[in-house]
């Protein structure tokens, strides 16, 4: 398989756990909604009998919040990349991102793809998956592409999840891709999307972006690649962020897993429009650092993927 040449990595300083924290600001639906909640609670102790009326009103907030949760690209719970910054724009840009993975099957074959077409991706990689599959993760991160955080199993009611268990979740799946890839994830996309609003304060602990896409073509659901492709590349241009699965990936007909195709259809209209596959970290910064660690690192990382390949 050839390698092409490896994007510059965007390291955070020295011993940090995570990126740099931010400090966490309350948008306007999440500042509203406890405004409320402290004006219901004084309504109450003043006048009792307003219950109803404060009751309602806390109601009708948390069926708010919680449509902002169930909504995947909405930013009324906090910042959400759905799209590359806007000088991506001027550098003819897209960001193809990959989920779920890594898979033994899939994800090689998905590096292939990515190799023959010179084009970098975004994957975000289920933390216990990673542990299970570890030469799979330098593979990844060897041939130039970013590994982000999607958590660290995946839970299907992640977005039940309160602060503490969103931290455990968050920061184990940060821990498990840091030691196994040697770079420290700085965006986080929530399993399926979902998400509540003690969400933003635990990535903002953490130095991480959410990001979502712009987007999805729906591939762990659908076994029409020609589908799938078609989705993806409705109105396709600069700062696009594009969802795909190597990990629970739909199978067409003849079992083949539909993101194969559905990824190459992408990958030749992409170069076809000239547009260049970059990866979310490589659009946050324009300031390069070394690749010495990725180099020292890449003979030895090539060696354990391809005994993962081909075991004797």
């Amino acid at each position: 398989m050839n390698e092409p040449t490896p994007l510059p990595l965007v390291r955070p300083s020295a011993g940090s756990q995570a990126g740099s924290p931010r400090r966490w600001r309350p948008t306007p639906l999440v500042g509203g909604t406890i405004a409320l909640h402290a004006g219901a609670v004084t309504a109450l102790a003043v006048q009792p009998a307003c219950w109803p009326y404060a009751a309602g009103a806390v109601a009708l907030s948390h069926t708010l919040l919680t449509a902002a949760g169930l909504w995947p690209r909405s930013a009324w719970l906090g910042p959400n990349w759905t799209a590359l910054p806007e000088s991506a724009r001027d550098r003819h840009q897209i960001a193809i991102t990959i989920d779920d993975g890594p898979d033994p099957e899939v994800t090689p074959r998905v590096l292939e793809l990515l190799d023959r077409y010179e084009a970098h991706a975004t994957f975000f990689c289920i933390g216990e998956a990673a542990r299970r599959h570890p030469a799979l993760v330098e593979a990844i991160a060897t041939h130039g592409h970013a590994i982000e955080n999607h958590s660290q199993h995946h839970r299907h009611y992640f977005s039940l999840l309160g602060p503490r268990g969103l931290q455990r979740e968050i920061d184990a799946a940060q821990r498990t891709l840091t030691e196994l890839s040697g770079t420290v994830p700085l965006f986080f996309r929530a399993p399926a999307g979902l998400r509540n609003p003690f969400l933003e304060p635990v990535l903002c602990r953490l130095g991480l972006q959410l990001a979502s896409w712009t987007r999805r073509g729906f591939d762990t659901r659908t076994s029409d690649a020609g589908l799938v492709a078609k989705r993806l590349l409705r109105g396709l241009s600069a700062r696009d962020i594009l969802l795909l699965h190597d990990g629970h990936a739909a199978r067409d007909a003849q079992g083949r897993p539909v993101v194969l195709d559905a990824l190459e259809t992408v990958l030749r209209a992409a170069r076809d429009a000239r547009l260049q596959c970059t990866t979310l970290r490589a659009a946050m910064t324009e300031v390069p650092e070394t690749n010495a660690t990725v180099t020292v690192a890449k003979t030895t990382a090539h060696h354990r993927y391809e005994a993962h390949r081909h075991p004797d």
